[in-house]
């Protein structure tokens, strides 16, 4: 049954947020909506987090319980900033409030209610080497000899089972569209699937996938666990819900069904993680699955000047579907972009580095340059040309991404809620290995540490600044500059 909610006025706070003087006019209209379906469309720079943080307060200042909200972000660093600026806006103690990724949010579900499907509270949650060695395990225990069929490895399979859980898309149909070369291995790897699935329960584990797949078939499978989770969460709220996969949206949709209390704030023209199941399709269709839903658009951008972002509207512009915006910026002053047509790779490497080199004459200090890349092979020409020229430089992407991304989703449930369930995940989940090795392969003079790969000059030009903290996460692969000493 459908249930209405009226905002009423806060309960005992000593202080009231002026939130017309906090936040912008799209901001304020964003933070201040009465419950319903709302989306958010926020353009890249244009305070997507400030607009969450202060929805949050709204709501707690307005009375609802913080055990009532579920504020489900990209990574868990980000809600954990987002409730310690909470708690700095507001004497309140939002502690009952859950905030995490989906995964996390996955982990403490299965965690409480597992049973139902036969895991109990203390399953183990593999990596992705884990997984790729029980897979093996798995493929040689059915007497299939890779090099005999040429069968897929441990850890193809295993991208395999995941595209087909976080697509829901059928085993032979992701294969004709994706691996059809193993087509005609279709029986033996449904077989493999299926024993896996059934080793995995045997030794009460779960992989990454799991925490998804397994939580949203047991709130199909039990309505009595999904009901009690749709009464607890009256007010859903979802960050960068452009790089949702299906089984993420099925997730939302069942919970906010009833009450339909369900904020999602994206930007169609920001999805990048389609590579790994997402699909910008659920911020399109959006409206489509919550009819009445309200949108709202963030628009000015407090990041970039306004020539960057005229090319900006105009690239997002040729898109055949999308939400219409306009990005804007006070900053109206700034150079025009520009685009440069190299004659080839090393000569677009060369180019690079005797652009820096200039940069450096300038002022500009090494440590505020960036060079970005889509991929992390096509940075080698680029390493090596750097190395040359004594210019040194911090890597960061590649396989320092894909381990950042287990910790950063599953690794903390937003410091709050049950820490032995956090504990026993991180446990299990950040496992980075090879900290400390020399690099295989595509890091000139380089060495990992702390999980990047540091470029040390051979000339001995400069100095490299060693990092402390770990990895983190990157949308995008890098080359990231270090000061040099001599300035």
């Amino acid at each position: 049954m459908s249930r209405q909610y009226t905002l009423h006025a806060a309960r005992s706070t000593s202080i009231h947020i002026d939130y017309a003087a906090e936040l912008n006019e799209q901001q304020f209209a964003a933070v201040t909506a009465q419950p319903g379906p709302q989306l958010i469309i926020a353009g890249a720079g244009s305070g997507k987090t400030r607009t969450l943080t202060y929805r949050v307060a709204y709501l707690l200042e307005n009375g609802i319980d913080p055990r009532n909200i579920l504020l489900l972000t990209f990574t868990n660093k980000a809600a954990r900033q987002m409730l310690d600026r909470v708690a700095n806006l507001l004497p309140i103690d939002a502690s009952g409030l859950w905030g995490g990724t989906f995964h996390s949010v996955g982990n403490r579900m299965l965690r409480r209610h597992g049973s139902a499907l036969g895991y109990n509270s203390g399953f183990t949650i593999m990596d992705r080497e884990d997984q790729k060695d029980l897979i093996n395990t798995v493929v040689a225990s059915a007497g299939i000899d890779p090099k005999e069929i040429r069968f897929p490895k441990g850890d193809v399979l295993a991208e395999i089972f995941s595209f087909v859980v976080n697509t829901e898309t059928a085993l032979e149909e992701l294969l004709a569209e994706k691996f059809p070369y193993f087509l005609p291995l279709l029986g033996k790897i449904t077989d493999v699937h299926g024993r896996y699935e059934k080793k995995k329960k045997a030794i009460n584990s779960v992989d990454f996938d799991d925490l998804l797949e397994k939580t949203l078939s047991m709130l199909q499978k039990h309505e009595n666990i999904a009901s009690f989770y749709r009464r607890q969460f009256q007010f859903i709220l979802v960050d960068e819900y452009q790089d949702t996969n299906k089984i993420q949206a099925d997730f939302i949709d069942l919970l906010a069904r009833e009450h339909r209390n369900v904020m999602v704030v994206g930007d169609d023209a920001q999805s990048i993680y389609g590579f790994r199941g997402a699909t910008f399709k659920n911020i399109m269709e959006f409206p489509s699955l919550f009819p009445g839903t309200t949108i709202y658009k963030l628009e000015e951008n407090y990041r970039s000047t306004q020539p960057i972002l005229n090319l900006a509207n105009c690239i997002i512009e040729e898109a055949t579907e999308k939400y219409s915006k306009h990005l804007f910026t006070r900053k109206l002053d700034g150079p025009l972009p520009v685009l440069v047509e190299a004659a080839g790779e090393n000569a677009q490497s060369r180019f690079i580095a005797q652009k820096i080199l200039e940069l450096r004459e300038e002022g500009i200090p090494l440590d505020e340059m960036a060079v970005l890349f889509r991929s992390s092979f096509h940075s080698f020409d680029l390493e090596i040309v750097l190395s040359r020229a004594g210019l040194p430089f911090v890597k960061r992407g590649d396989e320092v991404h894909r381990n950042s991304a287990r910790e950063r989703s599953s690794g903390a449930f937003a410091g709050r809620g049950e820490p032995s369930g956090y504990r026993q995940l991180a446990s299990g989940v950040d496992a980075h290995r090879g900290r400390g090795t020399k690099e295989g392969s595509g890091s000139v003079g380089g060495y990992r540490e702390g999980g990047q790969s540091v470029s040390c000059p051979a000339r001995g030009v400069g100095q490299v600044r060693k990092r402390t903290q770990g990895p983190r996460a990157h949308t995008r692969e890098s080359v990231r500059l270090r000061r040099n000493a001599s300035g």
